[in-house]
């Protein structure tokens, strides 16, 4: 039995879909979810996508990162899943529900409401998150924000001159985040323009995160350094993030089909 599979992308964010509702896939493990994730001896991707039915949306998404690990939710995943689905979209995440809708721009996603409160993101001990009173080394003073999977950010003067690849491991892995975290560097360019660099929990550097654009975005909105429509670019493209009037964020960029493929499930020793 051969499981057909999708490689798709967002700005260079990359993912391997495989599609339950329409053909039967085997059961995804973290050994198979990472064997497929590898560059080398896999399809290769930044996260492994599954879609399966759902009863309250109209499918549901698993994410799987390229250590195996099951996370709630990505932006840049939903549009390209949104993409593939092709028309108005309900889906199911870990994270909650959120939806998908064809846009001129690409792919709009509503992502639900940003969570401000310390044992939402969730950090080991009570604090502001507005304004948390703790650094590491040069980064301080970060706003965290949960907008379905949690984050950390820290405005500076240049984003592009943070040893990301240094202090990204070291915040990730603090005991003050129980659940790890997701750490953003951001650049305020104008009153509508971010510049952004995201290292994101286990998958490490990344091209493009869609969350990390949400949480930055509401991060320098709660702060007044920009306005409630903005551009963020990430070193993978520019991502529209609106943060609305009723709380719903809405992220609108691009998505691209890559290409399409099968692979044996015995091939990674797992019985179809």
């Amino acid at each position: 039995m051969r499981v057909p599979f999708i490689k798709m992308h967002g700005l260079g964010n990359d993912f391997v879909v495989l599609d339950a509702r329409v053909e039967a896939v085997p059961p995804i493990t973290s050994a198979l979810a990472s064997a497929l994730a590898d560059r080398h001896t896999g399809i290769g991707c930044d996260q492994l996508i599954l879609l399966e039915p759902a009863d309250a949306a109209d499918f549901r998404m698993r994410i799987f990162n390229a250590d195996g690990s099951e996370v709630e939710a990505c932006g840049n995943a939903t549009r390209a899943v949104g993409l593939l689905h092709g028309r108005p979209a309900r889906i199911e995440t870990l994270g909650g529900i959120v939806s998908a809708l064809p846009a001129d721009a690409g792919i709009a996603v509503e992502m639900g409401k940003p969570r401000f409160e310390w044992n939402d993101i969730p950090l080991a001990y009570a604090m502001d998150t507005h304004a948390m009173p703790v650094a590491w080394e040069t980064l301080e003073s970060p706003i965290a924000v949960n907008v379905g999977n949690p984050h950390v950010i820290f405005f500076v003067p240049d984003c592009d001159g943070v040893e990301l690849d240094r202090l990204g491991p070291e915040i990730e892995h603090d005991p003050l985040f129980p659940e790890r975290i997701n750490v953003n560097v951001a650049t305020i360019v104008a009153r509508d323009a971010i510049r952004l660099r995201v290292w994101e929990r286990v998958a490490g550097l990344t091209r493009a995160c869609g969350t990390g654009a949400c949480a930055t975005a509401i991060g320098a909105m709660r702060r007044g350094l920009v306005n409630r429509t903005v551009k963020v670019t990430l070193p993978g493209g520019p991502l529209a993030i609106e943060w609305r009037e009723d709380g719903e964020i809405v992220m609108t960029g691009p998505a691209t089909e890559s290409f399409r493929g099968s692979f044996d499930p015995a091939d990674y020793g797992i019985s179809a």
